[in-house]
């Protein structure tokens, strides 16, 4: 079937594809950003910009004793601000030579057409807020300008997992951990070679690591990762030059963990280490270690209200749901350590409107049979949080 015909039959699909084709690589977003809005202002959807040009959308409750919902999806992708032109191969919408931008772009058309939906219906709601964000690929920049003080919602629905039917309940940290070596006393590897009081920093930060766990630290009774740890890589002299005692040696680690308990325990495991390398090495060397934060975890609450939701909505559009927790980053992270109006703090959930393969590559594709399948269940989604 021709995917002109496809976008003539179906507004979704259209506005999915018209969203695509405007190239928005991180802190490009500009004209994407304009395209929405000039959608909301057509389909009497309040629609603003903050300070950062982030998207704001604000439909007010028709019916005050309910609560309102909040969507939220990125507008940049991976890849230049070369043109997209989309095609239909099969059920996919694939974009010529280069990645298609489906995440995010599938969160906001879903986002987007529901708002639409919404803010032109009788339907009795509690209110739905859609924030779309910035540079979510690359620096997270958007969200954390987002004024979270301003926002009604508790809930959240982050529109960006590539599967229909997923609710990722929890999410891993992002910490950078590096220890250094420092020794003492260098020397020449053959006429110092002797001397203990001169030990070579790159044996020495080797010993530490052979210590150090690698690879999962720690997972849940469904053998679902918590927190792990991974080194990035070993600095120490100069592969070329064998003939010195090194003095200095650094390594790094990823700490990904969607649980601080866990997290501080494999902390106290490396802290621990140094701290008995040190003990061993007083006059020769000394190690240290340091922590730096790039991303707080996204930790499981003990609500089950959405997932419930969620879960019964999927079942009743004949999608198959999947509640799960995911080991990486996203801006339920973000979400989940702030506060809206209220003084609540958000409870986020990573949602899957639509399959999407092959994310952030010039193979990347949307299956569209699922994106309108992924409104179904957002729509009765929204109708149950309201009932």
């Amino acid at each position: 079937m021709d995917l002109n015909k496809i976008r003539n039959e179906n507004e979704l699909v259209d506005l999915f594809c018209t969203i695509a084709e405007i190239p928005s690589p991180s802190l490009k977003e500009e004209n994407v950003a304009n395209r929405i809005k000039v959608y909301c202002d057509e389909n009497n959807i309040p629609c603003e910009f903050d300070d950062y040009h982030n998207v704001y959308i604000n439909i007010p409750a028709t019916d005050t004793t309910k609560s309102s919902l909040l969507l939220s999806s990125h507008m940049d992708v991976i890849g230049d601000d070369s043109a997209v032109k989309t095609y239909l191969d099969g059920d996919l919408i694939r974009a010529e030579g280069r990645t298609l931008g489906a995440d995010d772009k599938a969160g906001i058309a879903n986002a987007l057409y529901l708002a639409k939906t919404i803010a032109n219906s009788d339907i009795k709601h509690g209110g739905l807020e859609v924030v779309f964000t910035r540079d979510e690929e690359s620096g997270m920049s958007g969200i954390k300008h987002v004024k979270f003080e301003k926002l009604k919602s508790k809930y959240v629905l982050v529109c960006d997992s590539d599967s229909l039917g997923q609710l990722m309940t929890s999410g891993a940290s992002y910490t950078l951990a590096t220890i250094e070596v420092n020794s003492f006393r260098g020397g020449h590897s053959g006429i110092d070679i002797a001397d203990r009081t001169r030990e070579n920093a790159a044996k020495l930060i080797a010993d530490i690591v052979a210590n150090l766990p690698q690879g999962v630290f720690y997972s849940d009774k469904d053998h679902n990762v918590v927190t792990s740890c991974n080194i990035g890589g070993i600095a120490a002299g100069n592969p070329d030059v064998t003939n010195v005692i090194n003095t200095y040696a650094k390594a790094t680690y990823s700490i990904r963990s969607s649980s601080r308990k866990h997290e501080e325990e494999l902390k106290d495991r490396m802290k621990f280490e140094v701290n008995e390398f040190n003990k061993d090495y007083q006059s020769v060397a000394q190690a240290s270690v340091k922590f730096e934060e790039h991303l707080p975890p996204f930790e499981k609450s003990d609500d089950e209200y959405i997932p419930i939701l969620f879960e019964t909505a999927a079942k009743k559009v004949g999608v198959t749901p999947e509640i799960s927790s995911f080991h990486a980053g996203a801006e339920t992270h973000i979400y989940a350590n702030k506060q809206n109006s209220k003084q609540e703090t958000f409870m986020p959930y990573l949602a899957g409107l639509a399959d999407v393969c092959n994310m952030h590559s010039p193979e990347e594709n949307l299956n569209y049979k699922s994106l309108l399948k992924g409104q179904e269940l957002i729509q009765e989604f929204f109708k149950a949080y309201n009932s």
